[in-house]
């Protein structure tokens, strides 16, 4: 009977199929729209009829509607387009919308979106993935591009990527713990804790190299350049170039208008720095310095056990200065102070590490190594001398943990950054009846922190200062109705194959304001930035969004 039913269809639709095979007809040719509707009605209808036969056979009542079957009756939808009116269309899921365009942080979502978009074309990164927390609240989180470009992976807010020199900051939190606890004096030389150091001599004078030095980048140990010679000429050669930048920034700040070209053109100079700091390495030229990158150290394949082993690599090495005189950025000055901090915990480096990792929440913070599997971990890229993208070299970080060794996710940098900004801000607040919870640290803590240091340098700004394991920027405002300088506090980092930024913009709060809901902290905006690719200066890109968040939420 089916078979009966269906020939009488076909053989009442020009152009359809005898025998398995397809006759097209004229009609067909020339309304192909017209004849669709006439083919998708016509097996709409037969669809209908057909179920209605089996209802009956089955035995439904004759007043069962055929345009209602049972679950187990309804046609595949596929087969219904364009559905007649008989046949019931299976309930489609709208597509989800977008997280992050509504609300009130929609222009400021899409200004840095587009930013980022802008940047990650620019320099050809294969994923960006972006956090923005607003007075403690994640706002925004959101991944551009491929966390693992060969298998099409793309970037989300839970990949987890190498954060470079953030994790100098995320070590500092354990010497200030052990500073706010009385075990470890910042001012008296390291050998009294790591006596495998040691002692050290600066043009035949005996110098002390302390904790307060080391985490200012003011000791004098080297970086990865190991020629002292190709330092100095490198540092003189910047002075030079800022002196002369500065000097070209004052004279055109006095013939462009305010919030023109003027500030158009620093804002230019400061990109242009904040890359040179980070090291150009898929750019760099025949008879230029070399740059971090280049650099044999930074590709280290052995695997150290301990923090006191990975001293080997530079501790007979000679001071580049006398300690305190100058500063000079040290990865290696915070692998002494791993050790340090394990002599002055009685634990292990990395056990003290996850301990203020859990006690801050940050579930996805470890320390990279290649063998354990880390869910969600990007792959990391750099650009050869051929302009082609390629897998960066294995490398074991392990000598570096406390510099620049761990992996992390935007979602935990940026609770770490609003534990950081609660403790500095609650003792801010007159907090009457008690009601706040302590800070992690204790504000006077973080105030000695994001207290900038004389005699250092923040490369990433250079209206900053280094401060301790933080660069940070002061508020100033030199002329009435002009350019307003914010209190920002910032680190950025440089790995193979990746870069990363973490920016904590204060509100400006009253001291001794009373505690009330709409004051109590952290109150400002924090922004961070991780990328799988080398060689990207983001510290600038994060000031503009944070500034872009800052205004919806003052507006």
């Amino acid at each position: 009977m089916y078979r009966l039913l269906g020939a009488a269809i076909r053989r009442a639709i020009p152009g359809e199929s005898y025998g398995g095979r397809r006759r097209r007809s004229h009609q067909q040719a020339k309304w192909p729209l017209g004849h669709g509707w006439v083919g998708g009605l016509g097996l709409g209808l037969g669809l209908a009829l057909g179920a209605k036969l089996v209802s009956e056979l089955r035995g439904a009542s004759p007043s069962s509607s055929p345009g209602a079957p049972r679950p187990e009756e309804s046609a595949p939808s596929e087969l219904l387009t364009p559905a007649p009116a008989a046949v019931q269309l299976p309930r489609q899921t709208p597509a989800p919308p977008h997280p992050t365009t509504s609300g009130r942080y929609a222009r400021a979502i899409e200004s840095s979106r587009d930013l980022l978009h802008r940047i990650k074309d620019e320099v050809g990164a294969p994923g960006i993935v972006v956090g923005v927390s607003v007075d403690g609240k994640e706002v925004w989180s959101e991944g551009l591009g491929y966390a693992d470009v060969e298998n099409r992976v793309p970037c989300k807010p839970e990949t987890v990527m190498r954060i470079a020199s953030i994790s100098k900051s995320l070590t500092m939190v354990a010497i200030a713990k052990l500073w706010e606890e009385g075990r470890l004096d910042l001012d008296i030389p390291v050998q009294k804790y790591v006596p495998e150091f040691p002692e050290k001599e600066y043009e035949g004078e005996k110098v002390s190299v302390t904790t307060r030095l080391l985490i200012s980048h003011l000791s004098g140990i080297r970086h990865y350049e190991k020629d002292m010679k190709k330092v100095k000429e490198e540092k003189a050669y910047k002075a030079l170039k800022m002196t002369k930048e500065a000097m070209e920034f004052n004279q055109d700040k006095g013939l462009k208008e305010i919030g023109g070209k003027s500030n158009e053109k620093n804002d230019i100079a400061k990109v242009k720095i904040e890359q040179d700091s980070e090291g150009k390495g898929r750019n760099s030229k025949p008879g230029k310095k070399k740059n971090d990158f280049e650099q044999d150290e930074l590709y280290l394949k052995e695997k150290f056990e301990n923090s006191i082993e990975s001293l080997r690599l530079f501790k007979n090495d000679p001071l580049f200065f006398k300690p305190g005189s100058q500063f000079l950025y040290s990865t290696f000055g915070y692998s002494l102070l791993a050790a340090v901090i394990e002599r002055a915990s009685g634990q292990k480096f990395l056990d003290y590490m996850q301990k203020i990792f859990h006690d801050l929440d940050m579930v996805t913070t470890v320390q990279e190594e290649n063998e354990p599997m880390i869910y969600n971990r990007a792959r990391f890229y750099v650009y050869n001398k051929k302009g082609r993208l390629v897998n960066t070299p294995y490398v074991d970080n392990s000598y570096k943990w406390a510099g620049g060794g761990f992996l992390s996710t935007v979602g935990d940098l940026l609770k770490f950054g609003n534990a950081m900004l609660y403790g500095y801000q609650i003792g801010m607040i007159k907090n009457l009846s008690e009601k706040l919870l302590p800070g992690y640290l204790k504000p006077e803590t973080m105030v000695m922190i994001w207290t900038p240091v004389p005699n250092t340098e923040m490369s990433w700004d250079r209206e900053g200062k280094y401060a301790m394991a933080w660069g940070v920027v002061e508020k100033k405002q030199t002329h009435g109705s002009c350019r307003q300088q914010r209190h920002y506090a910032s680190h950025t980092g440089g790995a193979v194959g990746a870069s990363s930024v973490l920016l904590i913009l204060p509100e400006d709060l009253e001291v001794e304001t009373t505690d009330n809901r709409m004051t109590i902290p952290p109150r400002g905006v924090i922004v961070t930035i991780i990328c799988n690719m080398q060689s990207v200066g983001l510290n600038s890109t994060a000031l503009k969004i944070a500034l872009e968040f800052d205004k919806d939420k003052s507006d």
